[in-house]
């Protein structure tokens, strides 16, 4: 059932507002990073990509049923994150109905979130996805794959996946913070391009999930 329920509430996203979602977890870390990221990446699409979602995201918690009320979930922090049974089993139902969640490391989540996304796929791997994936493709091309937004230890972007039925459900983007070139520009002061670049890659993953 609740495959069919998210066919019904994904299909219309050009005819009225949509509604996306910061994910809240336990293990002590900053969950709440980047306050002004999703609210400036919804504006950006809205104006560039003709999206209808709400200017303000919603916060949910892992083990809320109101999961399956929002097609995208982001998620970031700069450390810890521990996923209850209940969280990994209410997240793996939410992906393999159709939802679809971004995790951006804030630089410092990396070794604890691959120990998180084994719970919730205990029997899938987290692959490297290709510059010719179609989330690089369009609305805008990437055609190195992702981009580059901060520098931490001078290693290069890389983007990891989980994939049901060939359907990319799980985004994993690392050494590249894309949500701090989101922030408004006050906050990390990168130059115009940048945060475009920035931006540019959200509008792909929103046109991914919509149009996918």
């Amino acid at each position: 059932m609740k495959k069919v329920f998210f066919i019904l509430l994904f299909f219309p996203i050009a005819c009225f507002s949509q509604e996306i979602a910061l994910l809240k977890y336990s293990g002590g870390g900053d969950w709440y990073a980047n306050p002004t990221a999703l609210p400036n990446l919804i504006k950006y699409c809205n104006a560039n990509i003709h999206t209808r979602i709400k200017s303000k995201p919603a916060t949910v918690v892992p083990s809320s049923p109101d999961l399956f009320s929002y097609p995208f979930l982001h998620m970031t922090g700069h450390g810890n994150v521990v996923f209850s049974d209940a969280d990994a089993s209410n997240l793996r139902n939410y992906l393999t109905s159709g939802g679809f969640l971004h995790i951006d490391d804030n630089f410092g989540m990396d070794q604890y979130i691959r120990k998180e996304i084994k719970k919730i796929f205990p029997n899938t791997n987290l692959v490297e996805i290709p510059a010719n994936h179609p989330i690089f493709q369009k609305p805008y091309l990437f055609a190195n794959g992702l981009p580059k937004i901060h520098e931490h230890d001078g290693k290069g972007p890389q983007a990891f996946g989980i994939f049901i039925e060939n359907r990319l459900v799980l985004f994993y983007t690392f050494e590249c913070d894309l949500g701090d070139g989101w922030e408004d520009a006050e906050v990390h002061n990168d130059p115009a391009p940048v945060r475009e670049k920035a931006l540019k890659m959200g509008a792909n993953i929103m046109n991914y999930i919509f149009n996918n």
